[in-house]
């Protein structure tokens, strides 16, 4: 049990109150140590802590004073223990506050045995939110846990019963006195939990298109779409996650913890149950795509997608460096930050979905493309081949045709495909995998036989160069998957290889003219 204690001296008075900082997505707890002495008045932080954790003497002794407490002249002395830990953000306010009150005697020690904290000071007192506040509570060494309430939903996912919410230090110190009791936690409103998803039937014509990106949903397959502006790439990737299932309970609390971290929005309940989406502008930085930066290690996009979408439009216009920082992450499932500090490691299991257009000007292939041979050369090498042989679906689509988009015709809607989707998801859990992408190829072995004929079509694949050796294992898994979405036989046959070689063919880019 965490306990706050208070010595006394005519000199001296120490307390400690428990807390935590945040490294990556993941807490690690903190003692705060507050030691008031006679002497110069004056106010020391020491224990690693960042810029906005050093601010916290100035946003300390306002809050106090704002909640019509006293301020000590003497000296103080927080230490943040451990001392090898970075400590970051300004969510070591709070318990700073409480342990000088404690430690100058406004509030017995006895009150605050069991206690963590975990919250932001306002100059007048209010208890604000923090980024992370799921696994920092998560990792605070205390049975009870005092933070403000606008983070007690999310923090209620760690066990309702361990939660305080607070408005402002004033209460903190009035309930500690005895003088009020600790506030019920506010409803839960799971109103704006399942915003609507757009519907595939709101895509006209693109037949091929749809199936393949039947065929990345049910799969968990990465997807290459190339084709000229207005083909309708962007549509087709935003409906994506709308075919996917919801979360299981783990991903859920997973990617809720990713998004804490971040300081994202998270929905009205606190806990995320779809898929997420996300589409980083073509300008975004290697740290804003993979994670790191500089401080605090913050998780990036692809860990942000993780257990969902990572729509990369306009993918030629990123900078090769960047993409290329995709690629490791893809094979493995996870990102691992190194810098000098430490280093962290982030999950990263997605689903990545690239669109481009065949050249510069979008036109490539036709006779209004703009477009010089070396523009056309330059603009196709921005995508490296390691990065495209880790894309199992590439397809190359066109304009729809103006009949299909005049047409009055029910297109197929993203319920009926998701629950074939659903179907072969299910196959793949029974088969020891989350998708057949994650097949092994042990897995692949026993779950997806190749004919005679397949075997034959893949091996001439690989003579040619076609193939590589990765791309093999690739091609079986979105075959097996081709396969589940037409009987879920269990072997596979010639037609479901020659299909996934199919959409592994990698696109034309820019067209042969000058």
């Amino acid at each position: 049990m965490a306990v706050s204690r208070v010595q006394f001296s005519e000199t001296t008075m120490l307390a400690t109150v428990r807390s935590a900082t945040l490294s990556g997505i993941v807490g690690h707890p903190v003692q705060v140590e507050v030691h008031v002495a006679s002497g110069l008045p004056g106010f020391t932080i020491v224990g690693l802590p960042d810029a906005s954790c050093r601010e916290a003497r100035d946003r300390v002794r306002a809050a106090i004073l704002s909640s019509d407490l006293t301020w000590p002249m003497r000296r103080i002395t927080v230490n943040l223990a451990p001392g090898d830990v970075p400590k970051v953000g300004a969510g070591l306010d709070l318990p700073m506050a409480v342990g000088i009150l404690v430690a100058s005697e406004q509030i017995d020690a006895q009150s605050v045995q069991g206690l963590g904290m975990v919250g932001e000071l306002g100059l007048d007192g209010s208890v604000r939110p923090v980024p992370g506040a799921f696994p920092l509570v998560d990792s605070v060494e205390a049975p009870v846990v005092v933070i403000a309430t606008a983070d007690a939903r999310v923090a209620s996912i760690v066990g309702s019963d361990r939660v305080r919410p607070v408005t402002d230090l004033k209460q903190v110190a009035d309930v500690l006195a005895g003088r009020r009791c600790w506030p019920d936690p506010p409803p839960v409103d799971c109103s704006g939990d399942q915003p609507s998803q757009p519907d595939l039937a709101d895509v006209k014509g693109q037949r091929a298109a749809k199936w393949a990106l039947e065929v990345v949903a049910a799969g968990g397959h990465h997807m290459l779409l190339v084709g000229p502006p207005g083909a309708g790439k962007t549509m087709l990737a935003r409906r994506l996650p709308g075919l996917l299932p919801d979360l299981t309970h783990q991903e859920s609390i997973d990617a809720t913890r990713i998004h804490s971290a971040a300081g994202c929005r998270l929905p009205d309940s606190g806990l995320i149950r779809r898929p997420p989406f996300r589409a980083p502008h073509h300008s975004a930085s290697m740290a804003a795509l993979v994670g790191g930066g500089s401080g605090r290690s913050r998780p990036g996009e692809v860990s942000l997608a993780s257990n969902g979408v990572l729509f990369l439009d306009e993918v030629g216009e990123f900078a090769p460096s960047v993409l290329d920082a995709l690629r490791q992450p893809l094979e493995e499932g996870v990102v691992r930050v190194a810098r000098s500090g430490g280093s962290v490691e982030h999950p990263a299991r997605l689903l990545l979905v690239a669109a481009m257009n065949p050249c510069p000007c979008g036109e490539g292939g036709s006779a209004a493309c703009r477009c010089p041979a070396s523009a056309r050369a330059r603009y196709s090498r921005r995508v490296s081949g390691p990065l495209l042989d880790r894309l199992d679906v590439m397809v190359q689509i066109g304009r729809p045709d103006p009949a299909a988009l005049l047409g009055r015709g029910a297109e197929e809607s993203s319920a009926d495909v998701a629950k074939r989707v659903a179907f072969v998801r299910a196959l793949a859990v029974e088969r020891g995998a989350a998708t057949n992408a994650e097949l092994t190829e042990a897995q692949l072995e026993v779950h997806a036989p190749l004919s005679d004929e397949a075997r034959t079509t893949i091996r001439d694949a690989l003579v040619s160069g076609r193939l590589s050796g990765r791309g093999l294992r690739r091609v079986r898994c979105v075959a097996r998957t081709i396969r589940d979405l037409d009987d879920a036989g269990t072997e596979i046959r010639e037609c479901d290889v020659a299909a996934a070689l199919s959409l592994r063919a990698r696109p034309v880019m820019g067209g042969d003219h000058d």
